[in-house]
């Protein structure tokens, strides 16, 4: 996917060249969730696990993904950066004008509005602690409009998006792509320094699905050095590769935020019997008033009080602080989203310095 000039997020919605929304289809889902599985992996093998040919296959992603309507898209991981998450209250008649700035903001990798008494929720990447307060105290404090921002720090993530699957294939389709890629999640990562991972990542944050002669042509590195690369990356988890969708007109239009107390000799049993919930989008401790973050995708508002009496059942010890809904989401993990969540822009994250 190009690089697109950032739209107005209040004009987002679809204008009417846009695809029905009926065309997210059972097997465009299909096909996303064995993206989910196997980013990279052969067109043969994922028409093979969808039950089409390859050629429909790559045909069929690619409408999609032109039509902002799924994406891959692939990102640093946690290990290798610093994490925040900011809830910020905005002055009455600066909502928009917030909104607009932030979404330009390389640093900040989603931003929300919510029902919560802090109107904007954002995620944000720093190289580490120092910049991250840089980043909030001398930059996103002194915006105009801006009147309080309460921030917490991620420690440790037990779920995020990559993690999680549309539950469109059968069990035997998705036995046939699992299993590869979590396993090389156990290895800690070492911290990036190399203008050559700069550029491969700023290639396959458009599209995960580059082949690497294309990135080797655009990066300045040999084919060879390409496949080599991203297989040490990918083995340390310094990289990791997300395919998305437009999660409303994929039948997900609730983003349900939770933030949970867990005693601390519970907390991470807590997390890990969360993260495995197919509603949860993202799990992680953090610092804080709370010291759990827990984010959900429902299919309709009566879904948050039968998840959250879910949740407490699962996890009775643990106490729910604070629930909001998103009302808009214009950015999620670097895309620029229109009102339905189509994909219609995209910029690299780049954690603050």
């Amino acid at each position: 996917m190009p690089h697109l000039p950032t739209p107005t997020p209040d004009s987002a919605p679809a204008d009417a060249g846009s695809p029905d929304p009926a065309e997210l289809t059972e097997l465009d889902l299909a096909l996303v969730e064995a993206l989910q599985l196997d980013p990279r992996t052969p067109w043969t093998r994922i028409g093979t696990a969808v039950g089409i040919d390859a050629t429909t296959a790559a045909r069929r992603w690619d409408r999609l993904e032109s039509s902002g309507l799924a994406w891959l898209t692939a990102y640093r991981t946690l290990p290798t950066q610093t994490v925040g998450y900011l809830d910020v209250d905005c002055a009455p008649g600066r909502l928009r004008e917030l909104t607009a700035e932030l979404c330009r903001w390389p640093a900040v990798f989603s931003l929300e509005r919510t029902t919560g008494r802090h109107q904007l929720f954002l995620g944000a990447a720093a190289t580490d602690l120092r910049a991250l307060d840089t980043l909030v105290t001398h930059r996103l404090a002194e915006l105009p409009g801006v009147t309080s921002l309460r921030l917490t720090v991620v420690t440790r993530v037990y779920r995020e998006g990559s993690g999680w699957l549309v539950r469109a294939l059968a069990p035997e389709q998705r036995a046939a792509l699992d299993g590869t890629a979590a396993q090389a999640r156990l290895v800690t990562p070492a911290r990036w320094n190399d203008k050559e991972l700069e550029a491969l990542l700023d290639a396959l944050c458009a599209d995960g699905r580059r082949s690497c002669a294309d990135l080797a042509r655009d990066c300045g590195m040999s084919e060879s050095a390409v496949r080599r690369v991203l297989a040490r990356m990918l083995r340390n988890h310094e990289l990791d590769f997300r395919c998305d969708l437009a999660h409303t007109l994929g039948g997900w239009p609730v983003i349900a935020t939770y933030r949970l107390d867990v005693p601390g000799n519970r907390l991470d049993g807590v997390a890990r019997t969360l993260a495995t919930q197919p509603e949860t989008r993202f799990c992680a401790a953090v610092t804080g008033e709370h010291n759990l973050l827990l984010m959900t995708w429902l299919r309709t508002p009566a879904d948050c009080t039968d998840f959250e009496a879910h949740l407490t059942g699962l996890a009775p010890s643990a106490r729910v602080t604070d629930r909001t809904v998103t009302l808009f989401m214009p950015k999620r993990m670097g895309r620029l989203l229109d009102a339905d969540g189509r994909a219609v822009g995209q910029l690299t994250i780049t954690p603050a310095a």
